[in-house]
Order: C-alpha cells, then structure tokens, then sequence
C-alpha cells in the first residue's frame, strides 16, 4: 500500500503545479485525488502569501460555494468564472476527444458508461481542463474514440476552453491545441517512455529526453500527511483513511 500511496502523491503534487496560478477550480464529485491536489494548491498559496485559490468540489459543504449543484457550476463556467475543471473518460483519443457513452456502434452501443452530462459545454468554456484517467491502457488511450461525447477543439469555432493537459496513473501530457495533439512531459517512476509507448493506443509526440516527474519534496508530504488529509476526510473519509493508515 506505501508504494500505491507514493503514485497518489505523484499525482496530486501533479495536479497542484497544473494548477498554479488559477483563481478558481472545480472539482466534480468522485473525484479525490483532483480534490486533494486542488486543497494541497490552496493551501501552498496560503503559506506562500499567493493569491487566494476557490475550490468547488460537488457534494462537499465545506469545500463548494454552490447552492445549486451542477447547474450553477455551468453557469460560473459559462460567465468565466471557473478557470480549472477535470474530465475523464472511458476513451479518450490522440486529438483529445472524449467518450463517456459507451463502445461500439451507437446506439447499439456493447458497452455502455454513465453519459456525457455537461462535458462537452465545459469542455469549451473553461480554459484549463485536466483529463485525468488513472488506467493507461490502449483500451482507454485508443487512436479513435467510437463516440464523441466532448471534442477537444473546435476549429471552425473559436473557444476558449479544451484540454490542458493529460495526467495519468503512468505519465503526464501536455496538449497543443493548434497541433490538436499531446506530446509526453514526464513520466513518473518506476515506469519508462518504453512502457508509455507501449500502453498507449494514440500517437504522441516525444522529447529526446523524457524527464521524470518529480516526487513530493519533504515540506509537502508533511502537508499533505497532515492539514490537507484533514480537509479532505469531510468529503471523501475513505479515502483520507486510506492514505494515512498506508503511511
């Protein structure tokens, strides 16, 4: 369980540099390790005397401003009122496309998932979507989606929204929007580029060199151990539970 917390923690401390320099990010709910990395930003701003950060996570009380739910998300994402937002998928293609229908031929789709929801309308509106997908498989990470329940960009329409960047159980990605592709930014330990390669369905761009994303310093795992677990048992109890009784 230690080394499945250490890849948590890569991930979150991932998430929070994704996130530096935003006003206001939302979560949705399921979602514990974008949650964590959003309360581990807030609070390195607060000790670094940055700016504030808002956090929203959906079904939080003590972490979410909303009265309304999902439909006052939309409306803040729709006013710009949200920079940063996170987005899965059960596939998710090379051009950043994503489909939360289901696989196979529609609607006699094989496969089925819960449903596009809001995706595609946040999708555009907020600037800096994270897909997140903790699975790095070429069944998740395919060449095609076989449904497009949110499209990345949108050529014939300018829009301010689309994917940030693309973070895995494996590696992390970053997305060029005028190329409509991801090019591999780092790979988190143990793996190797060999095994991104291997594990991923799309075409990517690569550098030469492929850094490693970097561990959790000292400073921050004493954070995150202590204060950040402690705002984060109010939403999600199991799995603070689960991070400290791995330590």
């Amino acid at each position: 369980m230690s080394a499945e917390r250490e890849r948590r923690e890569i991930l979150i401390a991932a998430i929070a540099d994704l996130l530096d320099g935003i006003r206001h990010v939302a979560v949705g709910a399921s979602s514990p390790i974008p949650a964590t990395g959003a309360m581990l930003l807030r609070a390195r701003n607060e000790l670094c005397g940055k700016p504030p950060v808002r956090i929203s996570i959906l079904g939080s009380q003590a972490h979410n401003f909303f009265t309304n739910g999902g439909i006052e998300l939309f409306d803040c994402a729709a006013q710009g009122r949200v920079d940063a937002f996170f987005l899965g998928g059960g596939q998710i293609d090379g051009e950043g496309n994503i489909n939360l229908v289901g696989t196979g031929d529609y609607p006699a789709s094989s496969v089925r998932w819960p449903g596009s929801f809001g995706s595609a309308y946040l999708y555009h509106l907020i600037p800096r979507v994270i897909l997140f997908r903790e699975e790095h498989s070429p069944r998740v990470f395919v060449p095609k989606v076989d449904f497009v329940s949110a499209r990345a960009i949108t050529p014939e329409v300018p829009r301010r929204g689309g994917p940030h960047a693309l973070l895995t159980n494996m590696a992390l990605f970053d997305f060029d929007r005028k190329a409509g592709r991801f090019a591999l930014c780092s790979v988190h330990p143990p793996f190797t580029p060999a095994d991104i390669r291997e594990n991923t369905g799309f075409d990517y761009d690569e550098p030469e060199v492929v850094r490693e994303t970097p561990r959790p310093d000292a400073a921050t795992l004493s954070l995150l151990r202590g204060r950040i677990f402690d705002e984060l048992a109010e939403t999600y109890p199991a799995f603070a539970r689960a991070m400290r009784q791995a330590a």
